[in-house]
C-alpha cells in the first residue's frame, strides 16, 4: 500500500513523525481515514481513538482529543490538544475521573456549564479507557 509522511504535534511536542500507510481519527464531521494521495482537507478533530497503521503495516492506536487536521500537498499534520498513546494511558486514572464526573451529573442542582463541563469529563475519560490498551 501507498504511504505518505505523518505528523503528530501536540501541546507536548512531537508525538509522532515517519512514514504510514493510513491514519483513521474522529473530526467534528465524523469518522475519517486518511490514505495516500488524499486531496488537500482540513478540519477540526473531535474525541475519539486515533488508529495509524505505520509503513510496515504495524497498527497502533492513541486516545485523540480536540485540535486540528491537515493534510496539503501530501503532507498530513495531527495537531491535537491531547495525544495519548493506547500504552501510555492509565486506566486507573481514567476510570477514577469517569466515577468522578458521573457522580457529579447526578446533582440535579448542577448549573448548566457545570453540566456541559461534567459530561465532556466524562466523555475524555470513556475515550481514554476506550483507547488504552487491554492488559
Amino acid at each position: 500500500m501507498a504511504t505518505y509522511h505523518l505528523q503528530v504535534v501536540s501541546l507536548d511536542g512531537v508525538e509522532y513523525e515517519g512514514d504510514v500507510e493510513k491514519i483513521m481519527l474522529r473530526t467534528v464531521d465524523g469518522d475519517v481515514e486518511i490514505l495516500a494521495r488524499h486531496i488537500n482537507y482540513c478540519t477540526g478533530i473531535g474525541m475519539g481513538t486515533a488508529h495509524i497503521t505505520l509503513a510496515d503495516g504495524t497498527e497502533t492506536k492513541a486516545a485523540c482529543i480536540g485540535g486540528m487536521l491537515s493534510v496539503m500537498d501530501g503532507e498530513v499534520r495531527v495537531l491535537p490538544t491531547t495525544w495519548e498513546w493506547s500504552d501510555e494511558i492509565d486506566v486507573e486514572r481514567a476510570k477514577a475521573a469517569k466515577a468522578k464526573a458521573e457522580e457529579a451529573l447526578k446533582d440535579a442542582k448542577l448549573t448548566k456549564e457545570s453540566r456541559v463541563r461534567a459530561e465532556a469529563k466524562l466523555y475524555r475519560a470513556l475515550v481514554r479507557i476506550g483507547s488504552a490498551d487491554k492488559k
